[in-house]
């Protein structure tokens, strides 16, 4: 059975994986991850995220893969007995001190993708060290990755949906020369995502669209065209990644863990691709890969994938070398901020919903709290002081059938298809 694995920024990011069959679930301490611009566990709310997940049956795994400098250990060495005393299963790690410190104090290691490991042999290094898993580096083809778990016995987690770096392995240093924020440490702020100008010594300007770049076995005189005109590409912002058709290579593979990217990423976000990705997973389990249904549910599972941000999908470098860029988010739908929940009726399945926004039966929300995750549901029917209606105008409350528990102050979106 392979494990997915899912990303948390916050609370309401961490009951969502949860919510939606995450196997477990990685989340970022305040000062040690590679995502700190985003909200981050205190060493305090560990210890609540930890008794959520157990009493699942998920597992949770704290991020402490930044670079580590001498004072940053020091702190390191402070914290791991706290770790190790919240039940954490597991630390997942790129510097070889932190290594050090964390098997002393007895707790599980995973080695991060910053580690840009791509050879059994290295894995053989790291098992003798102490690692019990290794995320493979984004770099490496289905066909290695294969070659590399036919020679080891450790377990082996792949990135299989999420934002792709256009620095080999996240070892970028265009956000540290910039803005003195570096990548390394956790603070990029993704220059690479902007348009950019590509310009020669003597003034000539390259131009690169999806059209002009048409892959790795293209000759570069082929590859977009020197010009007197002025224009910008996204030649450093890759597609997302995305194998959501390719669940029974990977698991044949050898691949153990299926972890998804997105630790920046809102609680919807969380939900929709771990509820996507569980179920692709079941199926393939339940032996209905090859059935007639398959065309019908890939077709469902990519257009609700495409619902939430991204910045359209390609499948990295499993299967070739990735070539085409990407603008910003290409999210088929947008969500507004249109309600907030004021009650929850448990016995008859109702929500009581203040609304500042028109809404309608058929309309998609979501309903998003710390405790309550993300729920995502289409409103079938809805009530106003008991009688059914079809639509309601701003300004009033409404109630709605609701299956799971909501929470009173629990946010109120609706999802609306982009035009």
């Amino acid at each position: 059975m392979v494990e997915l694995l899912s990303p948390a920024r916050d609370k309401a990011s961490l009951n969502s994986a949860i919510n939606n069959g995450a196997d477990s679930v990685y989340i970022g301490i305040q000062g040690y991850n590679m995502r700190a611009n985003v909200a981050n566990f205190s060493i305090d709310d560990i210890v609540d995220a930890v008794k959520v997940c157990h009493e699942s049956d998920v597992k949770l795994y704290l991020c402490t893969n930044t670079v580590m400098k001498e004072a940053d250990l020091i702190e390191l060495r402070k914290m791991m007995p706290l770790i190790k005393s919240s039940g954490a299963d597991a630390v997942i790690i790129s510097d070889l001190g932190a290594l050090s410190i964390a098997t002393k104090a007895d707790i599980p290691v995973h080695m991060s993708v910053q580690a840009n490991l791509s050879n059994s042999e290295a894995l053989d290094v790291l098992k003798q060290l102490g690692v019990s898993r290794v995320v493979l580096s984004r770099e490496n083809s289905l066909k290695e990755i294969k070659k590399i778990a036919e020679n080891t016995d450790m377990e082996i987690e792949v990135f299989v949906h999420g934002a792709m770096c256009v620095a080999i392995s996240g070892r970028c240093f265009l956000s540290s020369h910039l803005y003195n924020k570096s990548a390394n440490c956790g603070e990029c702020l993704q220059p690479c995502r902007k348009e950019w100008k590509v310009i020669s010594e003597d003034g000539k300007e390259l131009i690169i669209s999806g059209s002009d770049f048409k892959g790795y076995e293209e000759s570069i005189e082929d590859i977009g065209e020197f010009i007197e005109k002025s224009d910008k590409t996204h030649i450093f912002s890759p597609k997302d990644l995305c194998m959501i058709e390719h669940i029974p290579e990977l698991i044949e593979a050898g691949v153990s863990v299926f972890k998804i990217e997105g630790r920046a990423k809102p609680a919807d976000y969380v939900a929709t691709v771990t509820r996507v990705y569980r179920e692709a997973i079941n199926f393939y389990n339940d032996d209905k890969w090859n059935s007639s249904t398959l065309p019908e549910n890939l077709e469902k599972w990519k257009k609700d994938l495409a619902k939430v941000f991204n910045r359209g999908f390609d499948t990295g470098f499993f299967f070739r070398t990735p070539c085409e860029t990407s603008s910003s988010n290409q999210a088929t739908s947008i969500k507004k901020d249109v309600g907030v929940v004021v009650n929850y009726y448990q016995k008859v399945e109702a929500a009581e919903i203040k609304l500042w926004e028109n809404l309608e039966v058929g309309d998609e929300i979501i309903i998003q709290g710390n405790t309550t995750g993300s729920i995502i549901i289409e409103v079938e029917s809805m009530q106003v002081n008991g009688n059914n209606i079809d639509k309601i105008s701003k300004g009033q409350n409404v109630a709605i059938h609701v299956e799971k528990k909501v929470r009173p102050n629990d946010s109120v979106y609706k999802r609306i298809k982009k035009i």
